[in-house]
């Protein structure tokens, strides 16, 4: 069973796997055997190709070699979660309400994934959807040994996890490339556990770099690649010809062949570091509100073609404000980097470190200038690691929130695209309740996003204006 996720990219699918859908492999009888007709070639007969390109044996050596120093590094992960059983929709239709009070039966699920070794005292690097949710988790190395895994701490923004065993013996380690200088036609091998086929080794090519917009995370810049990966692979390495991790390999295009994405191990790592360190991860914070350009807005602006993102809000007291950033500006590089869009601004002002300061190109009045931003983290945008069922008090599916005159909390912010955009929420909302819980301050919205269970919808009353109104939707 594959673990889909809602995305606007259709026919987009994450891959860890579940093991109830385990591929079934068959052989042939030996009825079939008989009736095939077959011949014994002499063991002493010459190959058909005596002397092959050297070319062709120098690759075969290296994908060879890759294998042999980069697998024992490999992990496969199991993950159990205990999930309600759901009563068919024909009885509830026919029976209303006579099973509503009844208890759900659960059961077990358990879903497949892969990892590699980061630190030989055990730190494991992997998909955040391969651990979501799991209250056990198991990893299993190339040499058989098992061992239980904890969780460290997970971003679901991009989707990156940490897991860690414990052991008193060193552990073989991957070596980590840089993605940033990947390029489109390099040679690309994936190693991972597709269907529960563990070691499992494909080669391709880079075929795109920076991929965004594709609607997995909110924060993308994929690696794209056709070496073959399917369910299973998730959290696997995908390597360079030097067996260095280059991504980490993510999502496929069900509906396609020779499409698959992977985080760039740049990113990865960035977001590891912290988890590791402080078991969550804090982002760089601008402090505008932005839009993507079109083609007819940007020939307005003056520019020939749509890059770059619109200034629609500076927020009072923020880095932008301070740094003299107006409604109306185009910004167009950060850090010296293209911003070719809104998904890519928003990536590179969060990999930006808290305290530092950044170079932001803009365009305003048909000018170039470079400003100078002290970039901040947001109150409140830390992701938390430990148990995955945690909420943030801010950050939560979305959306920020801080404290309101009277009963309540007001929604300051809706990132797009995320689950409190789809479900409609908007700027200056009130929260009254999550749940069956009354929200009256950020402790009171805290403490009931973390009694919120992920794939369970849960409601929400919100005050906008002089309306009260229900909301409700599925956290993922």
């Amino acid at each position: 069973m594959n673990f889909p996720k809602k995305t606007s990219f259709p026919g987009l699918l994450f891959f860890a796997l579940g093991v109830f859908g385990l591929a079934a492999l068959t052989g042939c009888s030996k009825e079939e055997e008989a009736s095939i007709p077959i011949s014994v070639s002499d063991r002493e007969a010459r190959p058909p190709v005596e002397k092959p390109a050297e070319e062709l044996l120098a690759t075969q050596d290296a994908f060879i070699e890759v294998s042999d120093k980069v697998t024992p590094s490999v992990v496969n992960i199991r993950a159990a979660r205990t999930t309600s059983g759901r009563i068919h929709p024909l009885f509830e239709e026919f029976f209303g309400d006579l099973f509503g009070e009844q208890p759900r039966p659960q059961r077990r699920e358990q879903s497949l994934g892969s990892g590699f070794l980061l630190t030989e005292d055990g730190y494991i690097l992997t998909n955040e959807h391969v651990v979501a949710g799991a209250e056990e988790i198991s990893v299993k190395l190339s040499d058989r040994r098992e061992y239980p895994a904890k969780l460290v701490g997970t971003d679901p923004r991009t989707d990156v996890a940490v897991i860690k065993v414990e052991t008193d013996e060193k552990l073989p380690t991957v070596v980590l490339g840089d993605s940033d200088d990947l390029q489109v036609g390099q040679w690309a091998l994936a190693i991972g556990n597709p269907f529960g086929l563990d070691r499992t080794l494909t080669v391709g090519v880079i075929s795109a770099k920076g991929r965004a917009n594709v609607g997995i995370e909110e924060y993308e810049d994929f690696i794209q690649t056709d070496a073959s990966i399917n369910p299973g692979n998730s959290g696997g390495p995908l390597l360079n010809i030097y067996g260095e991790v280059v991504g980490i390999n993510t999502a496929i295009v069900a509906a396609g062949q020779g499409i698959g994405f992977a985080i760039p191990i740049n990113l990865a790592k960035l977001i590891a570091d912290q988890l590791i360190e402080d078991g969550e991860v804090t982002r760089g914070w601008l402090g505008v509100k932005i839009q993507p350009l079109t083609q007819d807005l940007a020939e307005s602006f003056g520019l020939e073609r749509a890059t770059g993102a619109l200034v629609t809000e500076v927020i009072p007291g923020t880095p932008a404000e301070k740094a003299g950033v107006m409604r109306g500006d185009i910004l167009l590089r950060f850090n010296g980097r293209e911003v070719r869009g809104v998904r890519e601004l928003k990536l590179l002002v969060a990999s930006a470190p808290a305290g530092s300061e950044a170079r932001v190109e803009i365009l305003r009045g048909g000018e170039r200038k470079t400003l100078t931003v002290e970039i901040t983290a947001r109150q409140g945008q830390k992701v938390a690691g430990g148990s995955p069922a945690q909420g943030e008090e801010q950050g939560w599916q979305g959306l920020y929130v801080s404290s309101a005159e009277g009963e309540g909390v007001l929604v300051e912010s809706v990132d797009s695209g995320s689950i409190a955009d789809e479900v409609g929420l908007r700027s200056g909302d009130v929260i009254l309740s999550l749940g069956d819980r009354e929200i009256n301050s950020v402790e009171d919205f805290a403490a009931a996003v973390k009694r919120v269970k992920k794939n369970r919808p849960v409601r929400m009353l919100i005050r906008r204006g002089d309306s009260l109104m229900y909301l409700a939707f599925t956290p993922r």
